[in-house]
């Protein structure tokens, strides 16, 4: 099994959690492929973030949805129509968890696979 994150960046947010406050989210589209089966999914995981240089993960925050499976492999025609429902798919997520991620404001670059 190959799992590969096509895109992940954190950005500034907000959620409490497990009663715990998290300031920040780590979001990733991840691609798994496995026996000629491709998958995607979106990922978000809140985290507390509560220095700049802060970026333990917490994987109790987790949040997750599939979003594509089928057979075939890799495409970039796929990520890109996946990337334009990432935001969207996210927010639904956070929303789920009570959390808000603040696009306009990230933390790092976007790291793309």
């Amino acid at each position: 099994m190959a799992t590969i994150n096509v895109y992940q960046q954190y950005f500034a947010a907000e959620c409490t959690y497990n009663g715990v406050d998290r300031h920040a989210a780590a979001v990733t589209l991840i691609a798994t492929s496995e026996d000629g089966q491709i998958r995607y999914e979106v990922a978000v995981s809140f985290f507390p973030h509560v220095s700049d240089d802060d970026f333990a993960i917490s994987y109790d925050a987790y949040f997750s949805k599939l979003l594509y499976e089928a057979k075939g492999r890799r495409s970039k025609k796929r990520e890109q129509q996946l990337m334009e429902m990432l935001h969207d798919e996210s927010d639904s997520l956070a929303t789920e968890a009570n959390g808000v991620i603040f696009w306009d404001r990230p933390l790092i670059e976007a790291r793309l696979s």
